[in-house]
């Protein structure tokens, strides 16, 4: 959330801000613009030539929440019951779910020749969230411009790389949706298994996990990259999302490889080379990606327990990417270092950080446990299934992941309104959607300081 107490502008500014903040709740209006987004899609979705067989209202309601949420959890098989038209609708979805629907409505509006007032300024920043007003439309025409030559790059690569595989435009097709796919972290595959036909082609393998990978850093972190390009210019946030991220992945790799290098049902019964890309692969991909080249009911207890906790950590702020976020891990981190330390402020890089910063993440992380607790025990009285497939159910749709025990398809209908709910919180974040139910009390803006002489 915006901290407009630390806002400093001139007085008459001052009470139109005010004014506005009393008229509208940023958080809720993100939330409904979702759910718009999710409305539509299940209408195109129901259209007849959308599928290969009539969808229920409930299939096309879960399809396009899954795809708006970038999440790849499925109730149909995305390649052989929908057709190009229900496939296009999905990566349509997946595209504006990704960089956020109040980046196109910021676009828009410059495209049309408008200007943004400063309604239009709160709310965007509350999505990007930044507290500077000024720079959100440049926010805005980054996230757009590094998403299309990313996503460009990919596609040529994928499509270089495919085009023995495939017919021409079968490769460019099939390039096209997986790369949407994976930048955006939505998982959604046309293959029933996944990239698992995959799972010996390094290309593929370093391709889609490096998109995925750069999805969820942040739009914030790529943005700050190609501006300072040199690490003692990044700011802290850059500096710490790059590092956690190179040290996650890494460990997870590792864990991985040892918890499954004795599994004949995984990485035993493949050659060394694809064991290590296996690993690689499904180390990287719990971070909300929602691919997977080795069955996620095969893993063992410690891959799926290692798993739950990647998903429950995230990506980086403002990005594809969901889960607790990366920021708010190593926040909580440091917290617990600093007080078992006995220092009286939680520091890192030479920075202090506020009480408030922490409180948030501590609130984000209680948010996101309470919510999860709560309908694992939901969907527990609903469904006759085990504990371990309902959990990592939904962990993987509060962390807009995708990844499941190939347990999704036997969801009840009231199950399946629960994981929606699910998704949806995950991809607006769970103190954003709380705030959409409260009205927190605003203390009044600080004016600048001046100094007069006196004496």
């Amino acid at each position: 959330m915006i901290n407009w107490q630390a806002n400093v502008l001139p007085k008459p500014f001052n009470h139109r801000l005010n004014g506005f903040k009393k008229q509208i709740n940023p958080p809720l209006i993100l939330t409904c613009g979702f759910i718009v987004l999710i409305v539509l899609g299940t209408g195109l979705l129901l259209l007849p030539v959308a599928s290969v067989q009539s969808l229920s209202f409930m299939q096309a309601f879960f399809t396009a929440s899954s795809a708006v949420t970038v999440t790849g959890l499925v109730v149909v098989d995305t390649g052989t019951v929908l057709t190009t038209f229900g496939q296009s609708v999905v990566m349509v979805l997946i595209q504006i779910g990704g960089i956020g629907f109040m980046t196109l409505a910021v676009i828009s509006f410059l495209t049309m020749g408008k200007n943004l007032g400063l309604k239009q300024r709160l709310l965007a920043s509350q999505a990007f969230d930044t507290s500077d007003l000024n720079g959100v439309i440049h926010i805005a025409k980054c996230v757009v411009l590094y998403s299309l030559i990313i996503e460009s790059i990919a596609f040529l690569l994928l499509f270089i790389n495919w085009i023995d595989k495939y017919s021409v435009t079968q490769a460019a097709y099939q390039s096209l949706f997986y790369t949407i796919s994976a930048f955006n972290n939505a998982g959604f595959a046309l293959h029933s298994n996944s990239l698992a036909t995959f799972k010996s082609d390094a290309a593929t393998n370093f391709i889609i996990s490096g998109l995925f990978i750069v999805g969820g850093l942040g739009f914030t972190v790529l943005i700050d990259i190609y501006q300072q390009r040199r690490w003692s210019k990044l700011s802290t946030n850059t500096r710490l999302v790059l590092i956690a991220t190179a040290i996650i992945n890494s460990c997870a790799f590792l864990l991985i490889f040892l918890f499954e290098y004795s599994n004949p049902a995984t990485l035993a019964s493949l050659p060394f080379d694809d064991q290590i890309l296996a690993a690689w692969f499904q180390a990287v991909t719990p971070r909300t990606a929602g691919f997977n080249t080795l069955a996620i009911s095969d893993l063992t207890a410690d891959s799926t327990l290692l798993t739950l906790l990647l998903m429950i950590i995230g990506g980086g702020s403002v990005s594809t990417a969901s889960g607790i976020k990366i920021g708010t891990f190593i926040i909580l981190l440091l917290a617990m270092y600093s007080y078992l330390r006995h220092k009286p402020q939680v520091t890192v890089f030479n920075r202090q950080l506020s009480d408030r910063l922490v409180i948030k993440a501590l609130s984000v992380l209680v948010l996101y446990l309470f919510t999860a607790f709560l309908s694992i025990m939901v969907i527990s009285k609903i469904e006759q299934a085990s504990l371990l497939d309902i959990t990592f159910e939904t962990i993987s749709a509060l962390s807009t992941v995708g990844l499941s025990r190939d347990f999704t398809g036997s969801l009840s209908t009231p199950s399946q309104v629960v994981i929606i709910l699910l998704m949806l919180i995950g991809r607006v974040g769970p103190l954003t959607f709380a705030y959409c139910f409260t009205k927190p009390k605003l203390q009044p803006l600080k004016f600048p300081e001046t100094s007069i002489q006196i004496g």
